[in-house]
């Protein structure tokens, strides 16, 4: 597809120039869009964990005695927050790299 791109410029028509063009710009639009999906599901984890984390240590303060299963809680739902978010990068990554 690019070695059309590669090709002298006089030696291309106007109109092969234009669909060179826009097939360059639909391909690289799908791979943004699949990049900006990967770094948004790493922003959405980031607030999620921080939010798991600020409510656990909340927990804490008020009850101070359930500091071992509050912990084990916050782990195990950090853990899960994770797994989808690996989960998305690698779908946004395989639609970037397609």
């Amino acid at each position: 597809m690019f070695e059309l791109l590669l090709q002298s410029a006089e030696s291309l028509s106007e109109e092969a120039l234009q669909q060179a063009l826009q097939l360059a710009r639909a391909e690289n639009t799908s791979n943004a869009f699949g990049a900006v999906g990967a770094g948004l599901a790493v922003i959405g984890a980031g607030i999620g964990i921080g939010m798991i984390g600020g409510k656990a240590g909340e927990a804490i303060a008020r009850q101070p005695d359930a500091t071992s299963d509050i912990k084990g809680n916050a782990i195990v739902l950090a853990a899960l927050v994770e797994g989808a978010t690996f989960f998305a990068i690698v779908v946004g990554l395989l639609f970037a790299l397609k």
